[in-house]
């Protein structure tokens, strides 16, 4: 392999880890350093693919939850009731996904795109969290969630099909609005990102099974690993953060990181390749 890709690809990787749980968009991340790195892989099977490294993070932090999922589903009515929400959860942007995917890919997964959803995704962390500053939380822990709390949750992930949105941003913010305790809209969209990101993952893999090689596998390795280990810092640094802080920092990092690309766009300073 090209050590220059394998460079690319591992810090590509790392990218993806330290923001797949951070509400600032992976997906924005990678197409924007990837276009200053100038790395583009064939139907962005690259960056779907190292996204299950970030998750598999997660499934390792909370392995005894999930074992005890694994064991108890059927048997125990909250783990069935977890399973349930899950699932309700998953389908909204899973169907959208499917639907327009396509769609999104060709015409919204370019710098550009990105940075104006960064900015906009900004101001409204700003506005949920100063707006649930003064309504306490209904929902105190993932387990008393509703079928309809994980309802509300699911349809605010549909917004994270587009690029610079993110996934842990919509589902931890429409979490919030909708009533759940900060660390509980956290952990959540962590659990939901387990499915989530295994369907979109093998979908891609299969998808443009035939447009692989063993150099892609390679890459896709060193991608892989270097998100795991990433993924898994970031997850239990966010946990201690947000018992004790809120996302307002996250959200200035959005308007003036998407800012700078929108400012450098406008005056031509850097040609951002669509």
């Amino acid at each position: 392999m090209d050590m220059i890709l394998v460079l690319k690809a591992l810090i590509l990787g790392f990218i993806e880890g330290l923001t797949e749980f951070l509400p600032i968009s992976s997906t924005g991340h990678l197409i924007v350093f990837g276009s200053l790195l100038d790395f583009h892989s064939t139907g962005k099977v690259f960056e779907i693919a190292i996204q299950l490294g970030a998750v598999l993070a997660v499934v390792f932090e909370y392995r005894s939850r999930f074992t005890n999922v694994i064991l108890n589903f059927g048997r125990d009515r909250e783990v069935n009731r977890f399973v349930v929400n899950l699932a309700i959860a998953f389908v909204p942007a899973a169907v959208m996904g499917l639907l327009f995917s396509k769609m999104i890919k060709t015409y919204l997964f370019n710098p550009v795109s990105v940075a104006m959803a960064l900015v906009i995704g900004g101001f409204l962390i700003l506005w949920i969290e100063k707006r649930t500053q003064s309504r306490p939380a209904k929902v105190l822990t993932v387990e008393s969630m509703r079928p309809r709390d994980a309802l509300m949750v699911g349809l605010a992930q549909v917004l994270a099909l587009i690029p610079g949105t993110s996934r842990s941003g919509s589902t931890i913010m429409g979490g919030m609005l909708w009533g759940l305790e900060r660390k509980v809209a956290t952990e959540f969209s962590f659990f939901l990102a387990v499915p989530m990101m295994i369907a979109a993952t093998f979908y891609d893999i299969i998808k443009h099974r035939d447009l692989f090689t063993m150099a892609d596998a390679g890459l896709i390795g060193v991608g892989f690993v270097a998100a795991f280990v990433a993924g898994l810092v970031t997850v239990r640094a966010l946990l201690r953060f947000v018992s004790r802080k809120n996302y307002v920092p996250f959200a200035y990092y959005r308007i003036i990181f998407g800012g700078i690309i929108l400012l450098t766009w406008v005056m031509n300073w850097v040609n951002w390749s669509e």
